[in-house]
């Protein structure tokens, strides 16, 4: 924790009145951007699948982009969709 705090607060003066935004943009330096970015397009991917396989795909793609993996379950338990919506005419 102490090597996190010291990377967030690297470079900044804890007393000027820009110090948290400076200490925020400092952590979201840290953070892997691309590997997320990357899952996410893989949570989309599969919830847009589900969504296919229960008649649903358009829920599946907006369930699994707002809730990952989580959106997944939340369209198994959608009740399955009786006819497929007709397609972009």
């Amino acid at each position: 924790m102490d090597e996190l705090l010291a990377k967030a607060i690297q470079g900044v003066d804890l007393d000027s009145p820009g110090a948290f935004i400076h200490i925020f943009l400092n952590l979201m330096k840290m953070i892997p951007w691309g590997t997320l970015f990357w899952w996410n397009l893989v949570f989309v991917a599969v919830g847009a699948l589900l969504g296919w396989w229960r008649g649903r795909l358009l829920a599946g793609i907006v369930w699994a982009l707002v809730l990952g993996p989580i959106g997944w379950i939340v369209v198994l338990f959608i009740p399955k969709s009786a006819k497929p919506p007709p397609l972009l005419r």
